[in-house]
């Protein structure tokens, strides 16, 4: 994967001098997959952060886990958790729905575990088709769960604020001038949006 990102980084500084100076203050890429989570419960924690601080949802996570009694949750045993003891833990009438949605579609051969074998497009499709889970989901679930080094989350405003920084935009950029704008970056714009986030975090101090 190093080396990978290593010549991901190359080819954004060849094709585009804004990412280039973006990559010189940065450094070098040091985006993380985590390919060890399930995919059922990689997505229970999409759901469970979305709309709360991180804090707040770890806190409901590790509550559910205990409720579940298990430390590698399944669908089972989100189904085996009533409205109420849900409830208990801290989630939201909203997110009981999606949980529920996501375990019961599971159950009834939602294809999770063939989901990275699948094309970026038809990941977005089939995980969009649970409720709760949206393309800006669907999208972090390809950049960081199946290492997808391709993706442009246009929903995402980290990468929308970013890009207007970086290009002296007078707004926030529209998917279609985020496009326009990313296109040299292929095959690699998932890094591109890595760099970006990172350039956020540069500009505010946080290193």
């Amino acid at each position: 994967m190093e080396i990978l990102l290593k010549r991901a980084a190359a080819h954004l500084r060849r094709a585009d001098p804004v990412m280039d100076r973006i990559i010189g203050d940065v450094g070098p890429c040091r985006l993380e997959v985590d390919r060890r989570t399930p995919v059922f419960a990689a997505l229970v924690e999409s759901i469970l952060y979305q709309q709360i601080t991180g804090k707040a949802a770890a806190t409901i996570h590790e509550r559910l886990l205990n409720l579940a009694g298990t430390r590698r949750l399944g669908p089972d045993g989100i189904l085996a958790l009533s409205a109420e003891s849900l409830r208990g833990a801290g989630l939201s009438r909203q997110k009981i729905v999606y949980l529920t949605d996501l375990a019961r579609r599971t159950k009834d051969g939602l294809a999770l575990g063939r989901v990275g074998r699948l094309s970026d497009d038809r990941v977005i499709e089939t995980l969009t088709a649970v409720k709760g889970i949206g393309r800006w989901t669907a999208h972090m679930f390809l950049i960081f769960r199946l290492g997808r080094l391709d993706v442009l989350p246009v929903d995402d405003y980290g990468v929308q604020k970013a890009m207007k920084q970086a290009y002296r935009f007078r707004s926030l950029p529209d998917p279609k001038r985020m496009a326009r704008v990313a296109e040299p970056w292929r095959p690699y714009r998932s890094v591109a949006c890595w760099y970006l986030w990172r350039s956020l975090a540069v500009a505010a101090g946080r290193g």
